[in-house]
């Protein structure tokens, strides 16, 4: 009863795979979808020459948080310094209109709160002590009142005080919040709030969501001004592309063959948990989502390979095992004693694909975007294989040892 409920396990978890895979699509990297290329020159010259460095690296960390929040995936942002120009590079896979992106990324989401002072013609605008530096979050919600979208915001740890102090100061007064020069609300303050408010204006629900993004992000730390936008198609052409996957579906085609010539019945087993372990594979590189480059897919090929070689481990000891006992027995000890070798052999491998990742960005590792995606797209393989080969293919095998 227990090998029934493990098979239909497995028949689900297959089955759901292979429903992502069919209802989403992958994400690809610049080097097979194309995107887009910006550059944008940092105005430094107003900083001191120490800080000029670390407010250069500043612009690049927001600039990747806010094409992150823009939802897209694996940006390549890296900064330039030649003949006295400071210049941030943005690449944007698999978006050809960059007009919203380069908005997005060109804002300084400077925040101010002003009251009005004065009537009608004579009113003039005053500062308060409060700032987007006070801002914690913000999110998009939807007025009650008019149903129209607005962006709810709450004050950072400590601010509580100063802006409850201000808005208690101006209940039926007007305030005004400006962003970068331009009125996206102007109210009357009802009551004192002390941990957030509301921004509400005439706002389409993008304009709502772009605002969002710009206070979660943060104000760029200098000026910065596009002078090159270009789009670029696939770097290796639609023909590679084809003859790429063509390549790697002949070399699992042919290992799946070797596999039943070499070992039979127990073969053919290994590459029903191939197939399965290529559903899953694909199925979480879509939920993620994993932007897929070339050496990308190299490293799924390279996890296939792994997989291979696991099972040959444990089907070459099978072998020999089964000589010596019976084969239900045989097949859990095969299991048991190739084990050692199959966790080192993965270890090894995990451990490459951490330092090529670099996620702790040691400054002595020179990482690019697409030697991260071949060593994450290689670790996730490793990590379903083991899954697959320990628990997918061994419980194939408890299931039809007899027929063996």
């Amino acid at each position: 009863m227990k090998k029934i409920w493990l098979i239909s396990f497995i028949l689900i978890l297959t089955v759901a795979a292979t429903f992502v895979n069919i209802r989403y699509d992958l994400k690809l990297g610049l080097d097979l979808a194309g995107g887009s290329h910006l550059v944008f020159e940092a105005d430094v010259s107003n900083l001191d020459e120490n800080k000029r460095l670390s407010a250069l690296s500043g612009v690049r960390d927001v600039i990747e948080r806010r094409v992150n929040l823009f939802g897209i995936s694996e940006p390549s942002v890296q900064t330039s310094e030649f003949e006295g120009k400071n210049r941030i590079i943005v690449e944007l896979p698999g978006i050809k209109n960059t007009k919203q992106a380069v908005d997005l990324i060109g804002k300084t989401a400077q925040l101010q709160f002003m009251e009005v002072e004065g009537l009608d013609e004579s009113a003039t605008l005053k500062p308060t002590n409060l700032t987007g530096a006070d801002l914690k979050s913000a999110s998009v919600v939807f007025d009650p009142n008019s149903g129209k979208p607005a962006v709810s915001f709450e004050v950072s740890d400590g601010s509580e005080n100063k802006f409850e102090e201000t808005t208690k100061r101006l209940v039926g007064k007007r305030m005004i919040i400006i962003l970068d020069q331009t009125v996206v609300t102007d109210a009357i303050v009802q009551e004192p709030l002390r941990t957030g408010g509301q921004i509400t204006g005439n706002f389409t629900l993008e304009e709502a969501k772009k605002l969002a993004i710009q206070l979660n992000a943060g104000a760029l730390p200098v000026p910065v001004n596009l002078i090159e936008e270009r789009t670029v198609g696939a770097t290796l052409g639609a023909e590679s592309v084809k003859e790429s996957v063509l390549a790697g579906t002949v070399g699992v085609s042919v290992v799946a063959i070797f596999m039943i010539l070499t070992y039979g019945r127990l073969g053919i087993i290994a590459d029903i948990g191939l197939f399965i372990f290529a559903v899953i594979t694909l199925a979480i590189y879509k939920l993620i989502p994993v932007t897929l480059t070339l050496p990308g897919i190299a490293g799924f090929m390279l996890s296939i390979g792994m997989a291979v070689d696991s099972n040959i481990l444990i089907f070459e000891r099978f072998k020999e095992e089964r000589l010596i006992r019976p084969i239900s027995d045989a097949l859990e000890v095969s299991f048991g004693r190739a084990w050692d070798s199959i966790r080192d052999a993965n270890i090894a491998t995990l451990v490459t694909a951490f330092i090529l990742t670099n996620p702790l960005d040691w400054e002595f590792l020179h990482v690019s975007g697409p030697v991260r995606g071949f060593a994450i797209t290689l670790a996730l393989g490793i990590g379903i294989s083991l899954f697959t080969g320990l628990f997918v293919s061994r419980n194939l095998l408890r299931f039809l040892v007899k027929e063996i």
